[in-house]
């Protein structure tokens, strides 16, 4: 017998530049009694936790939640590329359900240095080299490129090639995300773009111009989950319910054929929403709300087919409609997304738990969407991982 896993309460504290931030142990602990006391529960309570993060040593999750509690508790530690911190959850939310606990907490943090992602270790074999090898078969490599530019680029040069997108419908993605972040105080870039700033910054590679990417990002966030019976016994107010997740990996054709879109994890995003969507008996016109991983421009336009918001090949009429904004199909990425809220790797999948937590709770302020009853999550990492998550109102 399986439960379904309410979430009880979330916490995230403001992302920053690198350099502006506290130390990762800090904004952990901050993000952590941000999510005890919106549940309105001790760290007493909780009976198992999920550390995430990439840039960081050997139990850096005891070390952070210490500050908060030293009660014997199990703490796992987590890394799972840039979809840490949904994999936390996905632990997390598989105790709940399976009754090894009634309350348990993930938390995703990150202090990054600036620039472009690289590799960590460079007297070691590379952990990515499946992905970069099939790049480097398929377009070459680029050595003025930034490295994950050079993918998800590949990746929208690809979706041009068999659909004929413009450049200017990418760079209407993050004009979209600016005047999303706008109204999220925890975002990290708050200000407007115009399209034509949006395509007269820096080019990276393909499609992508500076403005069309992530920043290196520090923050935390964290999420308490609990049975329904230990809600009731509790007194919480657990209302929203994850109604279905699954979390996929690579499959072998990524790096059979020629696409680019694969390689940054197409098939596993839409192998992921097929699950969710199965299991929860909903289907993409159910959905309200969506925080979904846009790392990069391209990313967000293709996941928009691969999670079934818009036919294959026709993002761009989604886009140019306003179907993935305030008054259209889906609201994508309220929060701002990683382009503008920011891209702390293993606090990245909390912080949209929070988002669509508040969405559907109603509480959500200026970024409040109309009658939310079912959110979306997709939080991919290369390598690969991809978790989606239904969210719905208990």
């Amino acid at each position: 017998m399986t439960t379904k896993a309410r979430v009880a309460g979330v916490g995230m504290i403001p992302f920053t530049k690198p350099g502006q931030s506290e130390d990762w142990d800090v904004m952990a602990e901050k993000a952590v009694r941000l999510a005890l006391a919106d549940a309105g529960i001790g760290y007493e309570l909780i009976q198992q936790a999920y550390a995430g993060y990439v840039y960081g040593d050997s139990t850096a999750g005891q070390s952070a939640l210490y500050r908060v509690g030293i009660t014997g508790i199990p703490i796992v530690n987590v890394n799972n590329n840039c979809s840490t911190g949904s994999t936390a959850l996905y632990l997390a939310r598989q105790m709940v359900e399976l009754g090894a606990a009634d309350c348990v907490l993930a938390v995703g943090f990150e202090q990054m240095l600036p620039g472009a992602l690289g590799m960590t270790f460079n007297d070691r074999k590379r952990t990515l080299d499946l992905q970069l090898a099939k790049q480097g078969e398929i377009q070459g490599w680029d050595k003025d490129a930034p490295m994950a530019a050079q993918q998800f680029g590949g990746g929208g040069l690809d979706y041009q090639a068999q659909y004929g997108a413009s450049d200017e419908t990418f760079g209407m993605i993050s004009v979209k995300a600016r005047r999303h972040a706008a109204n999220n105080p925890l975002a990290v870039f708050r200000d407007p773009l115009t399209l034509e700033e949006v395509m007269a910054s820096k080019h990276l590679f393909g499609p992508i111009t500076r403005f069309q990417a992530c920043p290196p990002t520090c923050g935390a966030a964290a999420a308490v989950l609990v049975s329904p019976a230990f809600a009731a016994k509790h007194g919480l107010d657990a209302s929203v319910e994850i109604v279905a997740q699954a979390m996929t990996t690579d499959f072998a054709d990524t790096f059979e054929g020629q696409s680019m879109m694969k390689v940054i994890g197409y098939d596993m995003t839409k192998a992921a929403a097929r699950q969710v969507y199965e299991a929860a008996g909903v289907g993409p016109a159910d959905i309200d709300v969506v925080e979904l991983h846009d790392c990069f421009t391209p990313n967000e336009l293709i996941s928009y087919e691969a999670l079934g918001l818009c036919p294959e090949g026709g993002a761009e009429r989604y886009i140019r409609d306003g179907d993935n904004t305030y008054g259209g199909s889906h609201v994508t990425n309220p929060s701002g997304g990683l382009l503008s809220k920011g891209h702390p790797l293993g606090a990245t999948g909390l912080a949209q738990c929070y988002e669509l937590s508040h969405q559907l709770r109603g509480d959500a302020d200026k970024r409040q969407v109309d009658g939310a009853r079912y959110g979306l999550q997709h939080n991919l990492g290369l390598g690969g991982a991809c978790v989606v998550t239904l969210y719905g109102r208990a």
